[in-house]
């Protein structure tokens, strides 16, 4: 499995809470989730006898090391009692850092990571702070612009 960021809440409101900023700050919807016992999400498409089976087995692919085994059980459980989780799939040292702010600010119950070291050719965000795709002005002070800057200058 991929790199995953997972923040257990004490309800489903607020962890709708979390997936919106989430989305809003640019995160594709594709990869980012809200488990809960109303909607089970991605849970409900995993072949299982119950819904406690469809939980369990799906937390247990998110989190399929030895040592995290205990956490599948751990987080439907979570679940059953009424709280929510939100689960991150990030791309890269950015995207990482940002699910994990945007996750400890709703105060979760629990954060759990997969996999994070593990994400050598996933950078759907960029290093830089500044567009990668750049050139100089023709002939002018030496300003450097973005090009859709220059592209869309005149609908500005």
């Amino acid at each position: 499995m991929s790199a995953v960021i997972l923040g257990v809440y004490a309800d489903e409101q607020a962890a709708e809470s979390v997936l919106s900023r989430l989305f809003e700050d640019g995160f594709p919807t594709d990869r980012i989730n809200v488990i809960a016992i109303t909607s089970p999400g991605h849970a409900a498409l995993v072949p299982a006898g119950s819904a406690h089976e469809q939980l369990l087995l799906y937390f247990h692919t998110l989190f399929d090391h030895d040592d995290e085994r205990s956490l599948g059980e751990k987080f439907a459980d979570y679940i059953e009692h009424g709280a929510a989780t939100v689960v991150v799939h990030p791309r890269g040292a950015i995207e990482t850092a940002r699910a994990s702010e945007i996750l400890q600010s709703e105060e979760p119950v629990e954060v759990a990571h997969h996999d994070l070291t593990k994400q050598a050719f996933e950078h759907a965000a960029s290093r830089h702070t500044h567009p990668w795709i750049r050139y100089l002005w023709p002939q002018s002070t030496g300003e450097e612009r973005c090009i859709y800057c220059r592209i869309f200058e005149r609908h500005h």
